[in-house]
């Protein structure tokens, strides 16, 4: 399934249906009187949050959702049919922008919201409705109120607990897979990822979920690579795992490049809580390792954890301090019962 995490939808709400003009023709009721009914009301959009998505792949074949009119009034006092509602059905974290992209009308963070996007139209009375002692034979009706008709866009933000950020090729992807039964596409070269990949790791008993975005550049806030599109996938995020490849030429400046990126693109994200990482720490002796560390600690003024994702060496440890910074209603923890031996 490809992944799709921005999607444009025209939606409209049904228009309520017109009222009836009638009078009562029965035979030997010599007084008949109006009984024309009203309009049926149209039918509304709304969106709504499902189990089973992670994607908006559904919205790439249709993007047009128009809600049914409501039917018009009929004689005999008979009121027309309401028109079916429309729901769109989107995974957890979607937010729905307005057409401008910036005016946000709903954030659905939970499963089971709902929210009304567009409402339908009220169905117009029939002549029944304004029948009174000085006015016994009213020969007027409303028409129905019109629908809304609105432009609207989808923005999915994964739900994650941590997220894993770095240049291209800095180790992201072993390390999701190392910890987790997540299986990202991994190879010796740039932007092998192109899409969030989410893992569940687990350490000491507890259990959280792990996004890994495609890498970042320099510029990538002005639309360079891949660009800044992936970031809104860790905005949720408690804490962020900074990976920094130790292979590298210059660590201090591969660190400075991700930073510039974050306090680029805004949104409080370059403020989160950081694990700073010396990634691929295996491929060096213990002089180099020391002195890349001493350069990092000094570049992002703070510790400096070491790890190889490969080799597995200073994962658990890495594990830990993610968990130290993540809150404990957003920590899943294992069941410490024992499987009991069935017997008949």
């Amino acid at each position: 399934m490809k992944f799709l995490d921005l999607a444009k939808v025209y939606i409209r709400s049904g228009a309520g249906g017109g009222g009836c003009v009638s009078f009562r023709r029965e035979k030997y009721i010599e007084y008949g009187g109006p009984d024309g009914g009203d309009g049926g009301k149209g039918g509304s959009v709304w969106v709504e949050v499902v189990d089973g998505l992670n994607t908006l792949i559904d919205f790439r074949y249709q993007q047009h959702f128009f809600a049914k009119n409501g039917q018009p009034g009929r004689g005999q006092q008979r009121t027309g049919k309401d028109g079916d509602d429309i729901v769109l059905r989107v995974p957890v974290g979607t937010e729905i922008l307005d057409e401008d992209e910036e005016t946000v009308i709903a954030d659905l963070t939970e499963l089971g919201e709902r929210v009304l996007l567009a409402k339908g139209g009220n169905g117009g009375f029939g002549n029944l409705h304004f029948k009174s002692a000085t006015n016994q034979a009213p020969r007027r009706a409303n028409p129905g109120q019109e629908g809304v008709e609105r432009t609207i866009w989808l923005r999915l933000k994964l739900i994650a607990d941590a997220g894993l950020l770095g240049l291209p090729n800095a180790g992201k992807s072993t390390f999701l897979a190392a910890t987790s039964n997540a299986r990202p596409k991994i190879a010796d070269y740039p932007f092998t990822t192109l899409h969030p990949n989410l893992g569940v790791v687990g350490v000491d008993g507890a259990e959280f979920v792990v996004a890994d975005i495609p890498g970042l550049i320099a510029g990538a806030h002005e639309g360079r690579g891949i660009g800044d599109r992936f970031l809104g996938h860790v905005e949720r995020c408690a804490v962020l795992l900074h990976l920094v490849d130790g292979t590298a030429e210059d660590v201090a400046e591969d660190y400075r490049t991700i930073i510039t990126e974050l306090e680029a693109y805004g949104g409080h994200l370059a403020d989160k809580p950081r694990v700073t990482v010396l990634n691929k720490v295996d491929a060096l002796d213990d002089e180099e390792r020391a002195e890349a560390r001493a350069i990092l600690e000094q570049a992002s003024g703070g510790p400096v954890m070491e790890m190889s994702g490969v080799a597995r060496q200073g994962v658990t440890d890495v594990l830990r301090a993610l968990r130290s910074q993540i809150d404990a209603d957003r920590l899943r923890f294992k069941s410490d019962e024992t499987d009991t031996k069935w017997e008949p």
